[in-house]
């Protein structure tokens, strides 16, 4: 049986991740086959809307399968890395400049890989069990598929904050960080699906959508934005000395994570906030992943979370504090002709 699914249904181009016990894990030939599929679609006029969903009630796309990453960079060969994240980001930016409408139905497990195919999408829809974030630097590597973008446009320091302590986030949450648009409980996706197909009216979601259960994160949003405004060094004192229950977790899961993809991941959200494309994000994000396996601490976060499941990752630095700015500059410098061609 294939990983995804690509049909027509009367208006609709239709892709379907279809991997629901590995929780619709990315794997490389996904990303090319979405990307011929958009590319097919573009100037069909039968076509007047994409909708990616996903089999399953856990994920949408729980991330990128990185194993065979993994299995080539522990033997010193980093190229399959670096070209699945080259051809996984070009389609990325396909999806977040599509001239037509992009629907995406998000349930369960969004996170990493699963943010970039679903939450760059024109319309972007939740449900009661939707769990969004972007876990990267528990494994090593930074916020990337163009998660980035997202954050530097989160209200506040939010970015920072979802960025270093890799925070899930509800329905209510991802709408409010700008991570989604929509809530449509679950039970409705079925009718709704069969709707677009039919008319590719659009007027169809704001019809269905719900206000979702309270969240969180815009009652925190003045104390995140007071913690997370410094430099890292800075956010870690400030979460040391605050001591509230927000301030205790953010400082356990920032101790818990690479201190250098901390480090890359607060320095990259920073400045794509300055410049706040698709492709300035993308850039930034592939400086570091192409970097991540030779020079960060990636295959190390795998080996810890994916391969022995140890989950004690022995970093290349002991804290956030040891991070030196020309170690984050060598991570984040230009690639020159490496740099990446969209």
């Amino acid at each position: 049986m294939s990983d995804i699914r690509i049909t027509t249904t009367g208006k609709a181009g239709r892709i379907t991740l279809t991997r629901p016990r590995a929780l619709n894990a990315l794997s490389y030939e996904m990303c090319l086959e979405i990307s011929r599929a958009l590319k097919g679609w573009r100037d069909d006029p039968s076509i007047a809307l994409v909708l990616i969903d996903a089999e399953g009630d856990r994920a949408f796309c729980a991330g990128g399968d990185i194993q065979e990453m993994y299995e080539t960079g522990t033997k010193g060969d980093f190229t399959y890395g670096r070209r699945f994240w080259a051809d996984e980001y070009a389609m990325n930016a396909m999806i977040a400049e599509y001239p037509k409408p992009v629907v995406s139905l998000m349930q369960g497990y969004t996170m990493g890989g699963g943010v970039g195919v679903g939450c760059h999408a024109s319309h972007r829809v939740v449900c009661e069990n939707s769990q969004i974030a972007m876990p990267e630097v528990d494994i090593g590597l930074v916020p990337d598929v163009g998660g980035t973008f997202l954050l530097a446009r989160a209200p506040g320091r939010l970015g920072e904050y979802l960025a270093a302590t890799a925070t899930r986030m509800g329905p209510a949450d991802a709408i409010f960080a700008g991570f989604a648009d929509l809530y449509i409980p679950r039970e409705y996706w079925l009718d709704l699906t069969t709707r677009l197909e039919a008319t590719g009216d659009l007027s169809i979601l704001e019809a269905m959508a719900e206000t979702p259960p309270p969240g969180t994160l815009e009652a925190a949003r003045p104390e995140i934005d007071r913690l997370f405004a410094g430099t890292p060094t800075e956010i870690v004192r400030a979460l040391e000395a605050d001591g509230s229950p927000l301030a205790q977790k953010a400082l356990e899961a920032i101790r818990r994570a690479s201190p250098l993809s901390v480090a890359c991941a607060l320095a990259n959200v920073r400045a794509v906030r300055e410049d706040c494309t698709i492709r300035t994000a993308l850039a930034c994000e592939y400086r570091c992943t192409w970097r991540a396996a030779e020079h960060g601490d990636f295959l190390e976060g795998i080996r810890a979370r994916i391969i022995d499941k140890d989950r004690a990752p022995k970093w290349k630095h002991a804290a956030i504090e040891e991070v030196t700015e020309d170690e984050v500059a060598f991570m984040r410098a230009s690639l020159g002709e490496n740099e990446l061609k969209l």
